[in-house]
């Protein structure tokens, strides 16, 4: 999208927009301000305008409104029209970003994921905070408070696991390779999700690999406008990760989201090969069974991320590993195919409109019976987030990944051997 002729490809996503609503009520910033600029409907009329020329770059009003868009793509699946809201946001965003500059907090944020010498001692010391206790000791439902419970939201299993002596994985013939993609937030703050996505793809019959080089996936930064910045992380990995295995497995909705669309990014090749051999976790074991493991007798509620539903149309097969699971009672929590208010670094951007489009969820968790043990969800921001919500609510509700109850279930099926 950094061309001239990539921008027009993006707006030219917004040309089927016949402007019929159907949309509003799918769009959680709208249901949160009931402003028609908030809509992807009122949004598109922007950025037809910004894309004519009728509006400058840096009309207020215009970078209000684009701005404050979450970028969930929930408006795509209910559009009858087949608007492609995504492509004509990344558009106008790189348009934006390009003439007035990204914000200085959004500045500082994406430059240190571009480096990992400055990302991992971060992640390093939120770690420390969060293992002392420290973060669930400040979280509450202040601005601080509300971050120290985004870290709190990060911690391990229900059950510490580890290294397994042995793998008892089944016997389903070819056994095909993959290489997991390790990422930035997932490798810094959740990797206990990568031990226990490699422990459940090897016992259903996959042979994790890891690969060396790989950095941020770059998506903050495409999500963003910062176009420059997601193709140089791009490239890097679509180096690291060239001829590296059958599968590239992703356990963050996000990541797999933009790597899946590398080609698309970079207009490459090789970038589109890569692209080709990304799956979400979930995708694999569902491919594969998944193998049901050991009783976990509990209440569940699966809420789908953004990027899993609505851009990579992911939806069944979480709900496969979540069904491979014997005694879980799992179901969709009402209201599941919004966002809860992440959407990357947009809580570090727009905190009150987030934390305003998080309340809903909220509610609805609060207000459920029977009320969930669990909220499951394949995306640390949400899981940060939800998590974060639920300590500054006071309601006593765990958020996971979907592996991991795998995980905790095969431990308790005994297909780990001595731990």
């Amino acid at each position: 999208m950094a061309t001239e002729a990539g921008a027009a490809r993006g707006f030219r996503a917004l040309d089927s927009c016949v402007h019929c609503g159907f949309c509003l009520p799918a769009c959680p910033t709208y249901l949160a301000t009931g402003d028609e600029a908030d809509s992807p409907r009122g949004r598109i009329v922007l950025m037809r305008a910004l894309e004519r020329g009728e509006l400058p770059d840096d009309d207020p009003a215009l970078n209000e409104h684009l701005d404050a868009c979450l970028g969930c793509r929930g408006c795509e699946p209910v559009c009858p029209a087949g608007v492609g809201y995504g492509e004509g946001l990344e558009a106008a965003r790189t348009r934006l970003a390009a003439k007035r500059g990204l914000p200085l907090k959004a500045r500082l944020v994406l430059a240190m994921f571009r480096h990992e010498w400055l990302w991992r001692p971060l992640f390093t010391a939120l770690r420390w905070l969060r293992n002392a206790g420290m973060a669930r000791g400040l979280a509450g439902s202040s601005r601080i408070g509300f971050g120290m419970g985004m870290i709190a939201a990060t911690r391990g299993p229900m059950h510490p696991q580890g290294a397994a002596s042995r793998i008892h994985a089944s016997g389903l013939g070819t056994v095909p390779s993959v290489a997991l993609f390790t990422g930035c937030v997932m490798d810094g703050l959740f990797r206990h999700v990568h031990e226990a996505t490699r422990r459940t793809l090897e016992a259903n019959g996959y042979q994790v690999k890891e690969v060396a080089g790989q950095v941020c996936c770059g998506a903050l930064h495409a999500h963003a406008g910062d176009h420059a910045g997601a193709a140089a992380l791009a490239r890097l990995n679509v180096k690291a990760l060239a001829n590296s295995a059958d599968f590239i497995v992703i356990n963050s909705a996000g990541c797999g989201a933009l790597l899946k669309e590398y080609g698309h990014l970079l207009g490459e090749p090789a970038a589109a090969e890569v692209a080709a051999r990304v799956r979400d976790v979930t995708e694999l074991l569902a491919a594969r069974g998944p193998r049901q493991g050991g009783r976990l007798e509990l209440e569940v509620a699966y809420d789908s991320p953004c990027h899993l539903q609505h851009a990579q149309h992911v939806l069944a097969q979480p709900l496969a590993v979540l069904s491979a699971i014997p005694g879980l009672n799992h179901r969709m929590l009402p209201g599941a195919d919004r966002c809860c208010g992440s959407a990357g670094i947009y809580s570090l951007l727009q905190p009150g409109l987030s934390r305003e489009v998080l309340r809903d969820k909220l509610e609805t968790l609060a207000t459920a019976a029977p009320r969930p043990a669990i909220v499951v969800t394949g995306n640390p921001g949400c899981l940060m987030q939800i998590g974060a919500g639920l300590i500054a609510e006071g309601l006593a509700i765990e958020v996971r990944h979907p592996v991991e109850l795998l995980d905790e279930s095969y431990r308790r099926g005994g297909f780990y051997g001595e731990l």
